[in-house]
């Protein structure tokens, strides 16, 4: 028969006696309630050597702290050891060879010096340790929630010594237990120090800022907030909405939508009243009884992350509405200096300009007047040096009459007769009236236009027609034609006039000034295409097209630069038709 081998019988882990177990259980208990009511940590460190140090009759225990960033030991507890002896191990650095603590930490595994008169871990450290009697001394790392080590237990004889199996397993208890305590005063110190960050943020911010219940009462407030209400001594325990109100929307709606959509925050302008004089015993007449606020609401979550509580921030807009009324000031200042300085600038160009058309037509009269004044003429040159002087004065009456109406366009004091007027009457009329013009430059003129009636005042459509249509002979091409057509407006209340040519265009660099009056286009830019017969000419718009637009703009209308290319012009007139509701 074959011989069946048994499996050999596990060992058993070894155990605390019953004594030990429940003498350890009472004073573990004890220790625990320290750490459930946050006590010190150098105080629960040293119950729990007290307890060892009951339960091992000759030990001296200790717990030595371990800062991992700088790599040094420090003092936790040790209840039975001498203060000088304590004092000298304060604050050593880890490593291997550095006692039994200190080597301990460094190799994360126990250390046992049962004489520290020959162990050679203890050279530095000998001294020490013999001037107050201790020879052994045994020492384990504590572990933290990383499984790295933050601290270690000692424990010290007065002879040599070798820890039996039971203290091991007593040091082992302990070493735990400590290890619990130490993590939860790190938690507890975080959590304070913590608290502390939030009460420093919260009481000191220059922010206002409240925590409301689910009521939304003032459950906590700080300094900015109460400063914001001129000092009142109620905040705490009154509704938000007697301390504010929103604009445009209620408290509670604005609630309702945080709750409801579960965004972060929401945010919004409020006005906070203010009750009677502040602290500074300024009275509402003076200092005001409203204060504008941008105010953001936010939920903060309880345990089982339901609202608990609102937190709510407070900003003053005092400031920044006095900046922003600053700033805007100061642009409309800055834009009313420019606009002065554009039109101060503009008006010397007027004048500059108008003396200049001016001075020809007067140097014209004044030559005539002289040659006949000092020269004996036959009559037929009498009547034409009388020609050219009437022809000369017409042309600075009419000038002067455009300098008249262009500024009482501009003080909005323009004469007008508004009333129903026939489009095609009048254009009719301006035809008539620029027909010799045409001939001359052999162009061809067109009316396509219904009997749309127009809400105008005659003679100045008259007068606007006459300037675009005339514009449209005298910089069209020799032998080409202008079109005057209506067209329906943007609006149905609205007739658009065209007056169309077929020359070069609008200078591309003169479009943007080409209502300014006297613009001229770049040097060496001519007006109208060259001929053999009429070359071209450099010349600015004059007041024509500068009057015509404040025209129309004072019957309700517009004048613009419908299209310009090099095939033809297109000025376009809109007026309001007769009988459509106006504004």
């Amino acid at each position: 028969m074959r011989a069946v081998l048994s499996p050999a019988p596990a060992v058993p882990e070894p155990e605390l006696s019953t004594d030990d177990a429940r003498a350890l259980l009472d004073r573990q208990t004890a220790v625990l309630e320290l750490i459930a009511r946050a006590a010190p940590l150098p105080e629960v460190l040293a119950e729990i050597l007290v307890s060892l140090e009951q339960l091992m009759p000759g030990a001296r225990c200790s717990v030595l702290l371990l800062d991992r960033e700088r790599g040094t030991l420090h003092h936790g507890a040790a209840p039975s050891l001498p203060v000088a002896y304590v004092a000298s191990i304060d604050g050593m650095s880890i490593g291997d060879g550095a006692g039994s603590c200190g080597t301990a930490a460094a190799l994360d595994a126990a250390v046992v010096a049962t004489d520290v008169l020959t162990d050679p871990r203890w050279v530095d450290f000998r001294a020490a340790a013999t001037a107050v009697g201790l020879r052994s001394c045994w020492s384990t790392p504590i572990r933290g929630r990383d499984g790295q080590p933050i601290g270690t237990f000692a424990v010290y004889h007065d002879q040599p010594h070798h820890p039996t199996q039971r203290e091991e397993l007593l040091v082992d208890r302990c070493t735990h237990l400590a290890s619990v305590a130490i993590d939860h005063a790190g938690l507890v110190g975080d959590l304070v120090e913590s608290e502390e960050r939030f009460r420093r943020s919260f009481d000191d911010n220059a922010l206002g800022m409240a925590i409301l219940g689910l009521d939304l009462a003032v459950v906590r407030s700080n300094h900015a907030l109460v400063s914001l209400t001129r000092g009142r001594s109620d905040v705490v325990g009154r509704p938000l909405d007697d301390l504010l109100t929103p604009r445009g929307r209620s408290l509670a709606s604005w609630v309702d939508q945080l709750d409801r959509t579960g965004t972060a925050l929401v945010a919004f302008e409020a006005t906070v009243h203010v009750d009677g004089p502040d602290r500074a015993g300024r009275t509402e007449e003076t200092h005001g009884t409203d204060v504008e606020v941008e105010v953001t609401l936010s939920q903060l979550p309880g345990r089982d992350g339901r609202p608990a509580q609102y937190v709510v921030n407070v900003l003053d807009l005092t400031e920044r509405r006095a900046a922003e009324r600053d700033r805007r000031a100061r642009l409309e200042a800055e834009t009313a200096r420019r606009t002065a300085e554009d039109l101060a600038h503009a008006r010397s160009q007027l004048l500059a300009a108008v003396g200049h058309e001016a001075r020809t037509p007067i140097q014209a009269i004044v030559g005539f007047a002289e040659l006949l004044g000092t020269i004996d003429l036959d009559e037929a040159r009498r009547h034409e040096a009388l020609d050219h002087i009437g022809a000369a004065a017409g042309h600075v009456m009419d000038l002067l009459t455009d300098v008249l109406d262009l500024s009482r366009v501009e003080a909005n004091a323009l004469p007008l007769v508004l009333e129903p007027v026939g489009v095609e009457e009048v254009v009719g009329d301006v035809l008539g009236l620029l027909s010799t013009k045409a001939q001359q430059r052999q162009v061809t003129l067109s009316c396509r236009v219904g009997d749309e009636v127009v809400h105008a005042d005659r003679r100045r459509l008259r007068q606007v027609l006459l300037n675009l249509v005339g514009n449209a002979i005298r910089h069209g091409d020799v032998g080409g034609r202008v079109v005057v057509r209506s067209a329906p407006g943007p609006e149905p209340a609205d007739l658009c006039v065209l007056v169309e040519d077929d020359g070069p265009g609008i200078p591309p660099e003169l479009l943007p000034r080409i209502f300014t009056p006297f613009a001229h286009a770049h040097p060496g830019t001519a007006s109208r295409r060259a001929t053999a017969d009429e070359p071209g000419v450099e010349e600015s718009v004059g007041l024509g097209l500068g009057l015509a637009h404040g025209l129309v703009g004072a019957m309700a209308g517009e004048l613009r630069v419908g299209c310009s290319t090099s095939a033809g012009t297109c000025m376009e007139l809109r007026l309001p038709r007769a009988g459509a509701p106006r504004p």
